[in-house]
């Protein structure tokens, strides 16, 4: 993906091809001999005339995916740096658009996690359990909105979890207080929270909630977010159509101190395999975000790093 000025360059493929007059981003097939780097070099200058540099290349997502009649496997990367004017070169019409603006049915079915993945930040953040001290918990998350401005917010108060109009009184607040911020608020727990609170972005859904869905449970217009731990639920959530898992923990954490962590090898393991965008969680930092990108990541999740 090439990525100028906030919007991503996109080309139309042509009718004789697979998919034909689909929407895709750029790019191609790996040659022998070839690494994946040295391959998009080359097909984005074939293709487009950008002129791109190797060690720019940053890994978004690897997509497995059965057509029917075809079987791809998607390595994705990206980048903010490509030299020249974008043009069609095989005659093939091409745009600069904002991520917001990519819908699913445009493009072939593989690409739903990519449009994901440029639609999703790099980190998301997780409100602190003090978020339910009523009055003081929102004064917090308003301090730390002003300071930190993440994009994206999961609205999670464990002391809360059980009791519904305790919770939806905090909802309200957080979301007044997000939108003043221009943040986006995801709320945390049942999916039956979307009826209450339409204006949210989405529902994050614990393991224990997302175990008992058979199929998405609020609409598309809406982020799913689910908490995995291993690679069956990092199935479970792409099987039920998830928009972004988190999975962890990763590294040692005061919060679960008898639980051996996944160590950063097992992390890109599961990530790699996942067919959705995964944030890792558990004893990490933004100086790790680098780290967790070159996993495959999303990026990373996480309370400390913005609410402090």
């Amino acid at each position: 993906m090439i990525i100028r000025d906030g919007r991503v360059l996109i080309a139309r493929r042509l009718e004789h091809t697979h998919q034909g007059g689909l929407l895709e981003f750029p790019g191609g097939k790996v040659e022998p001999g070839e690494t994946v780097q040295q391959a998009l070099v080359r097909e984005i200058a074939e293709e487009t005339g950008l002129k791109l540099i190797e060690s720019a290349l940053q890994p978004v997502i690897g997509v497995r995916h059965d057509y029917g009649d075809k079987r791809v496997f998607l390595d994705v990367w990206s980048t903010d740096i490509a030299a020249g004017e974008a043009h069609g070169r095989e005659g093939q019409p091409i745009q600069w658009l904002l991520p917001r603006d990519l819908r699913d049915a445009d493009f072939p079915a593989a690409n739903r996690p990519i449009i994901r993945a440029l639609q999703l930040p790099s980190q998301l953040a997780l409100t602190g359990c003090d978020v339910a001290d009523d009055e003081c918990g929102l004064k917090r998350l308003q301090t730390a909105l002003q300071v930190s401005q993440p994009p994206l917010i999961v609205l999670r108060a464990p002391a809360w979890a059980e009791q519904a109009i305790a919770y939806n009184r905090l909802a309200q607040g957080a979301l007044a207080l997000c939108q003043s911020n221009s943040s986006e608020l995801m709320l945390h727990g049942v999916p039956e929270l979307m009826d209450l609170h339409p204006q949210a972005a989405g529902v994050h859904l614990p393991w224990r909630h997302a175990s008992q869905c058979q199929q998405r449970p609020v609409a598309e217009c809406y982020k799913l977010g689910i908490s995995c731990h291993n690679a069956e639920q990092l199935a479970h959530a792409v099987a039920i159509g998830a928009d972004y898992a988190i999975l962890g923990h990763v590294l040692a954490t005061s919060s679960h101190p008898n639980e051996a962590p996944l160590g950063w090898h097992a992390f890109s393991q599961l990530v790699s395999a996942a067919r959705l965008p995964v944030y890792g969680i558990g004893g990490l930092s933004p100086a790790d975000l680098p780290q967790a990108r070159q996993c495959g990541a999303q990026g990373i999740a996480g309370i400390g790093f913005w609410w402090a």
